[in-house]
């Protein structure tokens, strides 16, 4: 069972890296940020910390793409609750960079004042 859920997930990682742009980008980017910041003396807390906050951007991302796909498999008729589900996972999105950018941001600023 494991197993196949563990498939599951791999099959729509590659799904999304070659269909879906903004989760591509999203993703090299946080690993460049991911291996840059290893350079960086921060504490064990300060590591995960950054990393979660990336991995809550691509989750955002993943919930967006998840939304976008059923309201498109509902229908192709124009809808303002079809149109407001997909703004709304947008803004989901947004929120979370905002956020991952005020993480990482203060960790910096933290070190750069120490």
């Amino acid at each position: 069972r494991i197993y196949l859920a563990a498939g599951h997930s791999l099959r729509a990682f590659k799904w999304l890296i070659a269909n879906e742009a903004a989760f591509k980008q999203e993703f090299w980017l946080s690993v460049l940020l991911v291996v840059g910041c290893l350079f960086f003396p921060f504490s064990l807390f300060e590591y995960v910390f950054l990393w979660c906050a990336l991995l809550f951007v691509l989750l955002a991302e993943i919930f967006n793409t998840a939304i976008e796909a059923v309201v498109d498999r509902i229908g192709a008729e124009i809808h303002p609750l079809s149109g407001l589900a997909k703004d709304l996972g947008s803004l989901a999105v947004m929120v979370s960079v905002i956020i991952a950018t005020l993480i990482w941001a203060g960790v910096f600023i933290q070190h750069l004042s120490l």
